[in-house]
């Protein structure tokens, strides 16, 4: 029972702690912010801090692999449904609900999101997921979505402007004051995805 105490504990901290990094991004950006700054707003002592992360640049990196990571776990949990799916050529209705659950997460995780690729956020992140990206599709999975040899184009150029878009998509979602709902996005991504941006700006019929 004291081991459970004990996890829920650290569980908490690093949760307040998170929330702490989140809040001083929105307010005075992340070049700006002392771990005294972190510390004061978790309401935690130093020590405790140091107990879990190294420096802000630690904390900041780990909350990004968090954040990532549990987003690859979903996405790998349902690529099998997606394959047999695709395979079977049924309609793309596993794809678009994997999309759904990926605006979810990221209506979840809303304000860690719009803080680390906003302006005051971290400048390398998009990168970070550009990567993300290209290891869930291609490294992480034996059977992989997207086979490269049958790409028209090279790997890098196709992913990198797959991702941008997508990113580019998300940032647009995070920052407007629409809230379309995560299905109404995932509904628009998938449009332009699966049927390119001509067709969904109207020009292909």
């Amino acid at each position: 029972m004291q081991d459970m105490n004990t996890d829920l504990r650290v569980v908490r901290t690093k949760e307040s702690i998170r929330e702490a990094l989140i809040d001083l991004i929105e307010e005075k950006g992340f070049d700006a912010i002392t771990v005294k700054d972190i510390t004061t707003r978790a309401k935690i002592n130093r020590g405790t801090f140091y107990a879990h992360y190294q420096d802000k640049y630690d904390l900041l990196t780990k909350c990004e692999e968090e954040f990532m990571r549990e987003m690859a776990d979903m996405i790998i949990k349902n690529f099998p449904d997606i394959i047999s799916d695709i395979e079977a050529n049924a309609p793309i209705t596993v794809p678009f609900t994997l999309v759904i659950s990926i605006f979810e997460y990221l209506d979840q995780n809303r304000r860690f999101m719009k803080g680390m690729l906003g302006p005051k956020g971290d400048l390398s992140f998009q990168t970070k997921l550009k990567k993300f990206i290209w290891k869930t599709l291609f490294e992480s999975n034996k059977n992989p979505l997207i086979k490269q040899e049958n790409f028209l184009v090279p790997a890098e150029y196709l992913i990198s402007y797959v991702a941008s878009a997508h990113i580019g998509v998300i940032q647009q979602w995070l920052n407007s004051d629409r809230e379309e709902s995560p299905q109404e996005m995932a509904r628009i991504l998938s449009t332009m995805t699966i049927n390119g941006p001509f067709f969904a700006a109207g020009l292909k019929k």
